[in-house]
């Protein structure tokens, strides 16, 4: 747990529209919404009208988009590397499967920095996905826009005999795409669930609707709390 600050940037920026992993936490256009905290910010000036906490908490969730990594400034994506077999041998790289009715190659097995346990990261056929393999900054693997998604094994059906796979060690000397998306992975019929924002960072220096710089870029922040992403304070502009 922690307080993050949810920031709607005045510019397109940023990398989704205030729903992260499937979670509403605020709303805005697409590609102005980041999350940061507290310390990666400057205050611009005093407080502008905010949304109302009951307005956003109200809004119907958007489609799950995406989240900003926040490594330190001048640090790049790391690449993960693939495991070639699921833990229980089943799956493997390059093997055809079907997630939520939808065919897709594995392209990445392991470790992620978003989430405990084993993940499969797939390249669906069709562009019904949210990333391009690149999510919270970390590239795992390299597909279109719109075509990646993780999921967990339980969620998949294999579809037939593996197939031709990207190498691994093409996989990693690919560079890293920007930022992009990450699916939730919420059990079929369930709802994201909104979380509330607070009126105050936690020192009560920063305030719901304050104008704020991160990066050099102007921002609103819409958001102030916890979030499902990442331990610390963020906040969502």
């Amino acid at each position: 747990a922690g307080e993050w600050l949810g920031l709607e940037l005045t510019d397109a920026r940023g990398v989704h529209d205030g729903n992260v992993m499937g979670i509403p936490y605020f709303e805005c256009p697409a590609a102005k919404g980041v999350f940061a905290q507290q310390a990666q910010l400057s205050k611009a000036r005093a407080p502008e009208a905010a949304t109302p906490v009951a307005a956003v908490l109200a809004r119907s969730a958007a489609a799950p988009t995406a989240v900003v990594s926040m490594v330190a400034e001048g640090e790049g994506p790391t690449m993960l590397p693939s495991k070639e077999k699921t833990a229980d041998g089943s799956i493997s790289l390059g093997q055809q499967v079907t997630w939520k009715g939808n065919k897709g190659i594995v392209r990445y097995i392991g470790d992620v920095r978003f989430a405990a346990g084993e993940w499969l990261g797939l390249e669906l056929t069709d562009a019904r996905g949210v990333h391009d393999g690149n999510v919270m900054g970390i590239p795992y693997f390299e597909c279109p826009a719109a075509k990646g998604v993780f999921a967990q094994q339980a969620q998949l059906s294999k579809a037939r005999a593996p197939e031709a796979a990207t190498p691994v060690a093409a996989v990693l000397a690919r560079s890293a795409a920007a930022p992009t998306a990450v699916v939730s992975m919420v059990a079929e019929g369930e709802g994201p669930t909104m979380l509330p924002s607070k009126e105050k960072t936690a020192d009560g220096s920063i305030s719901l609707g304050q104008q704020v710089t991160w990066k050099g870029n102007k921002g609103i922040v819409r958001y102030i709390g916890d979030v499902r992403f990442a331990a610390g304070e963020w906040l969502g502009l």
